[in-house]
């Protein structure tokens, strides 16, 4: 799907989706209880369905239930040769490998589009040396063997979703689980809000120095009902336009969230815009926007609206440490230096930094190249361009933000599908 865009600023009120970082492990500890959990996330994305999919293949029962709640009911006993599909979900996947290897089962795992592409090296060598076996190095294949607990030895570099992946399944193992981080731990508040979600569903992890420690004998107990937060994430396009033009107004955010691209925020006001909280509601409007230096590492998703936005700020900004973002679901850093170009900006790479140099965007065509944060990004850059923008492969924004055109033109934008002849 090609969508037009014509150049016109956002204002209005937004409520934020629910966060699919913190439904993904919300799902997953509710899988791993004993008895059922009452979760309330309305309007999924296709990640989050994604997983929902998995556990089902694994043996879970999920009831769609008016307003936004869904009942999973686990299974007695899990499938024992279960065929996971994970498209293009890193999360689902990354998360789903120790689980599965813990379970014992037999999994047949697969995925589409740069899934198969992405790193797992790590991950994988760990989990063999602790009895699980792989048909092969990358997707599509077989995982088989049973876990077992111990010392699991990672570099914190790579995916905070290894970590992650092993904290969830640590309560499966009888002997318990430690995690050795051989370097500084990236994306760290992805880590705390797993353990976060794993303390409401009664799992301790203890910090240590050098890592984290799941002691044995733990088992998931549903807390009741649980509401995954609002999507910082998401709210992000919307306050990055907001900044641009504005004023736009984002609900449904937690102030104090685990989440770390909530460092929009301090991000956006550094670069001049104007905010103001109201309860759960956050306000950003145009103010003299200037040029800013960034860390990537920990808010790797916050890069591509961030630079897009920058290219209209005055001054040069630099992203640094984003190497990454070379791992997503596109390679990023050449995706926005290309995007940003074909708007009629500058930008480009030096080794892990990303430079921009702020201005004016003319317009243009760009493509998202699949990645729904490089759609979402050019749709906000394209409030303050001279021309109109096309956008192409637009349906990209389904993996995380299914209604983001919608809301994007009841915001005031003007974005309209292209229909074109075969």
């Amino acid at each position: 799907m090609d969508i037009c865009i014509t150049p016109a600023p956002l204002g209005g009120r937004e409520q934020a989706v629910p966060s699919k970082s913190h439904a993904h492990r919300l799902f997953l500890c509710a899988a791993l209880c004993r008895e059922s959990t009452l979760l309330h996330i309305p309007a999924p994305s296709q990640d989050i369905l994604v997983t929902m999919d998995c556990l089902r293949a694994l043996g879970c029962k999920i009831d769609s239930l008016p307003e936004g709640n869904f009942r999973l009911t686990p299974p007695e006993h899990f499938s024992p040769s279960p065929d996971l599909f994970c498209r293009e979900s890193g999360s689902t996947l990354r998360f789903l490998l120790p689980v599965a290897a813990a379970l014992g089962v037999e999994a047949h795992f697969s995925g589409e589009g740069r899934l198969p592409e992405r790193p797992l090296d790590e991950l994988l060598t760990q989990l063999m040396e602790h009895g699980a076996a792989f048909s092969a190095p990358l997707l599509p294949f077989t995982l088989s063997g049973k876990l077992k607990g111990g010392v699991f030895t990672l570099p914190g570099d790579v995916s905070s979703q290894y970590i992650t992946g092993l904290l969830l399944a640590a309560p499966l193992m009888e002997e318990g689980c430690e995690i050795l981080l051989t370097s500084p731990l990236q994306s760290a508040p992805y880590v705390e809000m797993t353990l976060s979600a794993m303390a409401q569903f009664g799992i301790t992890a203890e910090k240590t120095p050098q890592g984290f420690r799941v002691a044995p004998g733990q088992h998931y107990q549903s807390p009741g009902p649980v509401t995954a937060e609002g999507d910082w994430s998401g709210a992000a396009f919307f306050l990055c336009a907001g900044a641009l033009g504005g004023p736009v107004t984002v609900s449904g955010l937690t102030p104090c969230s685990s989440q770390g691209d909530k460092a929009v925020a301090d991000i956006l006001r550094d670069m001049g815009a104007i905010l103001s909280w109201d309860g759960d509601a956050l306000t950003v409007s145009r103010g003299t926007l200037r040029c800013v230096t960034v860390d990537s590492a920990p808010i790797p998703d916050l890069i591509p609206v961030l630079a897009l936005t920058a290219a209209c700020c005055t001054g040069e900004s630099r992203f640094t440490n984003a190497g990454r973002l070379r791992l997503k679901e596109s390679d990023r850093l050449s995706a926005i230096c290309r995007m940003i170009t074909d708007l009629g900006g500058t930008a480009f790479c030096e080794g892990d930094t990303l430079i921009v140099r702020g201005g004016t965007l003319r317009g243009g065509t760009v493509t998202s190249g699949g990645d729904h944060r490089m759609a979402m990004a050019a749709a906000v850059a394209a409030c303050l361009c001279r021309q109109p923008v096309i956008i192409g492969q637009a349906q990209a924004v389904d993996k995380s933000y299914p209604s983001f055109w919608e809301e994007y033109n009841e915001r005031g934008g003007k974005a309209h599908e292209l229909h074109l002849r075969p």
